[in-house]
C-alpha cells in the first residue's frame, strides 16, 4: 500500500472489527482472527447447535438473524442475534453442554471460532487471545448483570 492510499473495503474484516470482542484488535490481527474462523452458511429455521450438545466454539453473525431458544415444556426465545452480534462464547472457555438451541430465523452467514483454534491463538499470539479473553469476561459479566438485574425486577 502506498502512502496515501487508502486500503479497499473488505466487509467481512471491517464487520469483524466492530465486533466488541474484537473492537481493540489492530486490523492486522482481526485479520489474523479471521484466518482461524470457519465459514457457515444456514437456511432459515435451520438448526446451528442443539440445546444438549457439547459446545465447540463461538459464532459471530455476518448476515441474518438467529434466535437462542430454550426448549421445555412450552419453547421459549431467549435472545435474538443479528449482524456483528456473537453467541455461544461460553463454549470457548469450557467443554459444558449448551443450554439452549441456536437457530436461523432467516438465511444466515456465520463465522465460527472454535476452541481448538482459540487455544492455538493462545499459544501463538498470546497477546491477541488475551484482548479477546479481556473482552469475553466483560461481555459475560455484563450479561450476568442484565440477567440478575432481569430476575430481580421478576420477583
Amino acid at each position: 500500500m502506498f502512502f496515501g492510499q487508502k486500503r479497499a473495503p473488505n466487509t467481512r474484516l471491517d464487520l469483524l472489527k466492530s465486533v466488541v470482542l474484537f473492537k481493540d484488535l489492530p486490523m492486522r490481527d482481526v485479520a489474523m482472527v479471521d484466518s482461524l474462523m470457519h465459514e457457515r452458511r444456514y437456511l432459515a429455521d435451520e438448526v446451528i447447535f442443539d440445546e444438549g450438545e457439547e459446545g465447540q466454539g463461538l459464532f459471530v453473525v455476518l448476515s441474518g438473524r438467529v434466535k437462542i431458544v430454550r426448549h421445555g415444556q412450552v419453547p421459549e426465545t431467549l435472545l435474538e442475534f443479528g449482524p456483528g452480534s456473537f453467541f455461544g462464547e461460553v463454549a470457548l472457555l469450557d467443554q459444558c453442554v449448551r443450554t439452549a438451541q441456536a437457530r436461523a430465523v432467516e438465511d444466515a452467514h456465520i463465522v465460527a471460532l472454535f476452541r481448538a483454534e482459540f487455544y492455538s491463538l493462545l499459544e501463538t499470539h498470546s497477546a491477541i487471545a488475551s484482548r479477546i479473553s479481556f473482552q469475553l469476561a466483560r461481555v459475560l459479566a455484563a450479561r450476568l448483570r442484565q440477567a440478575i438485574t432481569s430476575r430481580d425486577q421478576h420477583i
